[in-house]
């Protein structure tokens, strides 16, 4: 009886920790919606890139097979936002096409195929293997590798903090949402005994904490920094 009710309590922790991951996912789902407002106003995509689009489709299929129950076990969390993180990735990249000069729209549909059809091949190739604990190790180091690859983007971002000493390029809220989602879904992985979701998750909780310490760190700098200058200014 006790040990039912421990396994019924991990799996209640569980599925809290993957709700709230849910919900913070949604945080970062919505995040380049100033941009392709921006985008729809000017009928332009000016200077901005829609790879970044493309890849997150790609992380967001990827992972959405591994938590089917044809792969991996108890991972409906990871299907449900998987599942509407590539729905918005794909909202992204249409709009992206439909405002974009010709020479990007043909890359973009291009690169659009190239992702189908490897997720196709992934899927397809990953059934053909019979057992399902090596189709497990299969798609689960694949999902790992897209996770941990996205992780390290915020990288190029901290370095530009620390080189230029500004936040500008790093939004409080993004971090914080990064960093909220993450630690939610290391949880949801430590509670399922799945490495394939808390070691991705695990790097992204570390780098959001960098972020948000750095964050607190240059914002309180510069603030420190205008507060220093004389409120009255005479040239007397």
């Amino acid at each position: 009886m006790d040990v039912f009710a421990f396994n019924a309590s991990l799996s209640m922790c569980k599925d809290v920790a993957g709700i709230a991951g849910n919900i913070f996912a949604f945080g970062l789902f919505v995040s380049p919606m100033p941009t392709f407002r921006r985008i729809m106003r000017n009928k332009s995509t000016e200077q901005f890139s829609g790879l970044p689009y493309i890849y997150a489709l790609l992380n967001c299929l990827i992972c959405l097979w591994y938590g089917t129950p044809f792969v991996s076990h108890s991972n409906t969390m990871l299907m449900t936002v998987n599942s509407v993180g590539a729905t918005f990735q794909l909202c992204y990249i249409i709009l992206f096409i439909l405002h974009t000069d010709k020479k990007n729209k043909m890359k973009m549909l291009g690169l659009l195929f190239v992702v189908f059809a490897v997720v196709g091949v992934i899927v397809a190739g990953s059934l053909q293997i019979p057992d399902q604990l090596t189709r497990w190790y299969f798609v689960g180091f694949l999902s790992c590798g897209t996770l941990v690859s996205m992780f390290a983007s915020p990288l190029f971002v901290i370095n530009l903090v620390i080189r230029t000493k500004s936040v500008e390029f790093m939004p409080f809220y993004l971090s914080l949402s990064t960093f909220l989602m993450s630690a939610s879904f290391l949880l949801y992985g430590l509670f399922n005994s799945d490495a394939f979701v808390y070691t991705p998750n695990g790097i992204g909780t570390i780098l959001g904490i960098v972020q948000l310490a750095l964050y607190c760190y240059y914002h309180r700098n510069s603030i420190a920094e205008e507060t220093k200058e004389p409120l009255i200014v005479s040239y007397v």
